[in-house]
């Protein structure tokens, strides 16, 4: 999997540059609702586990329509079914922005989680279709700035917000840049169309079936299960936990986002080369082993001081970044070009259902006791550990599997290259 001497012309780097702002709101929208966990606790007077439901039901509502929809992904336009899901998405993001209560914010994610969780699948299905496996890691750290892009811009302009005038804020940012993006899409993005000539005759539930079916496929939804579980279960308490456990303000909270998510959006694009010239499964391996002993030695941690906190966030991001650019490039290589939609529609639902039983258990395990501190924090750090040794092992085969069927497919003439 070495790096050819590929580059982007001028449309792929509008692709990239517009998925890569898509997938900054799509992140963002879910990732604000960790460093609120400190407002709406009290705000809201809510339990741990009431707003571990809040994260889960956006993830089950998520799962369940990309289950219903991966039938269907891969008999129309891909930009369409973007456009679609997009403005769905958009909504149900406004609806969280004047949601009053408990409630109708629980009712709000999961409408937002019924459209939001299917864009992600079309977006990588997208990227499959238009960039070799070989510039895939580039094109995922570029992606993976979304992560980054959250922490340093959405995030901490979202908790200043939050802070100074109201909780509903942070969605409405959100809702604003992605009618920006959602013209853009409409006004440049040509039609994806060429996965269409390669359909047959069965019908959705059958091309569904068939892809559930597929061993190798099993084989991916498997590893994503657990890629999800890390971080549903210690995002969801984190700035909870900062805030009480480790001795951080609310005013120092937004310093560590936007520093650590500096860092990130840095190091993103050049993981995704490093991913590309040394291959997925080797960074896969360096990134989840750094982050596995960050994360117990993090999660145990008492009070400490800002400036120890900044940079152990900025390494275990770089260890994360590393793991999700390599695995997500690998994860593009599994399917078939014939059912690369239904299988990014299922392994989107498979992250996200398993990311929300993750969360409602995490909320379960965690509680907070009457002077605010959060308990049995370690616990969780213990499990995403195990689950990050057993994701070693599972893309181990994974990439096993990918090569053999590369080294096949050379050898072929006139096969579709994955």
């Amino acid at each position: 999997m070495k790096t050819a001497n590929l580059t982007f012309n001028g449309y792929q780097r509008f692709i990239v540059a517009i998925l890569t702002i898509l997938q900054f709101t799509i992140v963002l929208d879910f990732m604000v609702l960790s460093p609120l966990s400190a407002i709406l606790l009290p705000e809201l007077e809510i339990t741990t586990a009431q707003f571990g439901l809040v994260v889960s039901a956006y993830a089950f509502s998520a799962g369940g329509s990309g289950l219903l929809a991966a039938g269907f992904a891969d008999r129309f336009d891909r930009k369409k079914l973007l456009i679609f899901f997009y403005t769905g998405f958009i909504l149900g993001t406004f609806l969280c922005g004047i949601a009053p209560n408990y409630h109708l914010l629980l009712i709000a994610r999961i409408v937002t989680g019924l459209f939001g969780g299917v864009i992600g699948s079309v977006s990588y299905a997208i990227i499959t279709d238009l960039f070799p496996l070989e510039m895939r890691g580039r094109v995922m750290g570029f992606v993976q700035m979304a992560f980054a892009s959250s922490q340093v811009l959405g995030i901490p302009v979202g908790l200043y917000l939050a802070h100074f005038w109201d909780w509903h804020a942070p969605f409405m940012l959100i809702v604003f840049v992605s009618i920006v993006v959602y013209g853009s899409i409409i006004w440049k993005m040509q039609p994806v169309t060429d996965h269409l000539a390669l359909q047959s005759n069965h019908s959705p539930f059958r091309h569904l079936t068939k892809t559930i079916s597929k061993i190798r496929y099993l084989k991916g939804f498997g590893a994503t299960t657990l890629l999800s579980t890390g971080g549903f279960m210690l995002m969801p308490f984190g700035a909870a936990f900062s805030v009480n456990n480790l001795g951080v303000t609310m005013e120092e909270l937004p310093i560590i986002y936007m520093i650590t998510g500096i860092v990130s959006m840095m190091g993103g694009p050049v993981l995704g080369k490093i991913t590309d010239r040394v291959g997925k499964m080797k960074m896969f391996v360096f990134g989840s082993t750094l982050s596995l002993i960050l994360v117990v030695y993090y999660t145990r941690l008492g009070i400490t001081p800002l400036w120890f906190l900044i940079v152990l966030n900025a390494v275990l991001f770089l260890g994360i970044t590393s793991r999700m650019i390599a695995s997500q490039a690998l994860m593009t290589a599994v399917p078939d070009p014939a059912d690369r939609g239904a299988f990014m529609g299922v392994n989107a639902s498979v992250a996200q259902i398993s990311g929300g039983i993750a969360s409602a258990l995490a909320g379960i395990i965690v509680f907070q006791d009457p002077t605010g501190h959060i308990e049995r924090y370690p616990v969780l750090g213990v499990i995403v550990a195990v689950t990050m040794v057993i994701t070693i092992v599972m893309m181990h085969f994974i990439n096993r599997d990918v090569m053999e069927r590369r080294k096949m497919e050379q050898q072929m003439p006139g096969t579709v290259s994955q």
